[in-house]
């Protein structure tokens, strides 16, 4: 898993890295997080039907590999294609993204519905953790996330987002649903920046 993660992130295209930048992820986060493609000439196996598609790994709190999630990056109907826009490798559990925050967090965390925008939080300097989509909390993600006293739910504002939030917060006591209005965390940060973000907590906190 190392060793396909360091070539995907070396693979970097231009093209994807401003695919990255459109969405508010600069070079920093990329490498941070290290984000990559999979390039045509190198698919590790198993990978070979996620050529040119984003690579985003699953880093353990050590910074270390633990799974691979695909994105594809082609404007298409992707089920026309006979795929969906994310992919996981078969018979990968389901995982929580970015489990290092949860170490490095004081009493509250926050949890989005997709990986970039987890990312767009931590640059915000907030704590975070993504959860892709309702059917993908489990159980032990309860339990990891028991120990918070607050934890702020960014489900996008669609039926899909209303079901991811609907369904931590009855899991978590604590939980309380963010009211996201001009799309999800990464259109409000393109459109207000990091303020935007702060602001929707300030008016959740009064």
């Amino acid at each position: 898993m190392e060793e396909a993660t360091a070539a995907y992130q070396a693979a970097l295209t231009p093209g994807v890295a401003r695919y990255l930048l459109d969405r508010g992820i600069g070079r920093e986060e990329a490498t941070t997080y290290r984000l990559g493609v999979v390039a045509d000439d190198h698919p590790f196996p198993g990978h070979e039907k996620y050529r040119r598609w984003l690579a985003i790994p699953y880093l353990d709190r050590n910074g270390g590999p633990l799974a691979i999630r695909f994105r594809c990056l082609e404007d298409h109907d992707h089920r026309a294609f006979g795929h969906g826009k994310y992919a996981t490798i078969k018979d990968e559990p389901p995982r929580m993204y970015g489990v290092g925050s949860i170490h490095r967090a004081g009493d509250t965390i926050e949890v989005a519905e997709g990986e970039l925008d987890r990312i767009i939080l931590e640059k915000a300097g907030l704590h975070a953790v993504a959860i892709p989509g309702a059917s993908i909390w489990q159980g032990r993600h309860r339990r990891m996330l028991a120990g918070f006293n607050r934890v702020r739910v960014w489900g996008d504002p669609d039926d899909a987002g209303a079901e991811f939030t609907t369904r931590i917060c009855r899991a978590l006591r604590q939980a309380k649903g963010m009211r996201l209005r001009n799309g999800d965390v990464t259109d409000t940060y393109k459109q207000g920046g990091m303020a935007a973000l702060h602001d929707l907590i300030k008016g959740d906190n009064q």
